[in-house]
């Protein structure tokens, strides 16, 4: 059966850091953007692969990878880029405050993740990819750490390892805890079990990637040695309560994000649309007065649909 597979326009890619200081780029790219707003169709051609289907759309997700300021690396993107400038638009100047040392504690153990990256030459990260095929997947045997069996899950090709470039060994933790803890939510997201799904559907394990380095954007865990926004410095207080508290809350942001999808009735190109309404939602929720525990948050009963 052949499968259209939408080519999209070339373009110059430009040098861009999702966290560095150089913010005329994102500029140029915001007037692209505006040039060609009325030339967004995709262009198709033929092709008798489904994986490749995913491939193709994937790549529309990201671009290769470069190095960020932090030392992580890093992936340039047009999701990157929305969050740096949703970022710019707060003054962080004036906020301190005091953690607890249990806040403190947790926040350096969460800190000190994210800059892990994923080194494919490592035993126990090797051993936690195929822990995630197995989960996902237990009736079907993995025929290696490279294999085009990948591509099904939603990987850009047939080496996951180069896709953690975007956010690190954390992105596979997160992914790991959503298929342990919440099983059935995890399954649903994977397999686009519910609603009125799309002709060309978001990649789930790049939409996963995307979903870490949004978390960590959203609460501002990157660049500083505490959180200075009102859901960062909020989300201190689920920590406290609950040492797994960001990796519930990325199980709580995908299923948001796979909601919005749904009630947007999204197709791919409207990724970036569908993420940053996820991040507004987050952020409201998070910004609550009786927000208490993760539990508290409105969005926690996702998990159990």
């Amino acid at each position: 059966m052949n499968i259209c597979v939408p080519l999209m326009k070339s373009r110059k890619r430009r040098q861009f850091f999702p966290s560095c200081s150089s913010h005329h780029q994102v500029e140029d790219d915001e007037a692209w953007e505006r040039r060609e707003k009325g030339n967004k169709e995709p262009r198709w051609q033929w092709s008798s692969s489904s994986a490749h289907v995913i491939a193709q759309l994937a790549n529309y997700l990201f671009y290769e990878p470069v190095v960020v300021a932090t030392g992580m690396v890093g992936t340039r993107s047009w999701i990157g880029g929305l969050f740096t400038r949703s970022n710019r638009r707060q003054d962080k100047s004036s906020v301190d405050y005091t953690l607890s040392p249990l806040q403190e504690e947790r926040l350096q153990k969460l800190q000190d993740r994210m800059v892990v990256p994923f080194d494919e030459t490592r035993i126990d990260h090797q051993e936690s990819l195929k822990s995630l095929w197995n989960v996902a997947y237990p009736n079907v045997s993995l025929t290696g750490l490279v294999t085009e069996q990948w591509k099904e899950m939603g990987w850009q090709g047939p080496n996951p390892s180069t896709d953690f470039r975007g956010c690190g060994i954390i992105a596979l933790e997160n992914l790991l805890f959503s298929a342990r803890t919440y099983p059935g939510c995890f399954r649903r997201l994977l397999f686009k079990q519910r609603g009125d799904r799309a002709k060309w559907e978001y990649p789930f394990a790049v939409a996963g990637i995307n979903i870490s380095f949004m978390l960590i954007q959203m609460l501002d865990l990157q660049n500083n040695a505490k959180p200075k926004c009102l859901p960062g410095m909020n989300f201190l207080k689920l920590l406290e309560e609950d040492e797994n508290a960001f990796d519930v809350l990325y199980c709580i942001a995908f299923a948001m994000m796979d909601a919005q999808w749904l009630a947007m009735h999204a197709s791919y190109m409207e990724f970036n649309e569908v993420l940053q309404a996820t991040r507004n939602q987050l952020e409201r929720e998070l910004s609550l007065d009786d927000i208490h525990r993760i539990q508290d948050l409105p969005a926690y009963n996702l998990l159990f649909q």
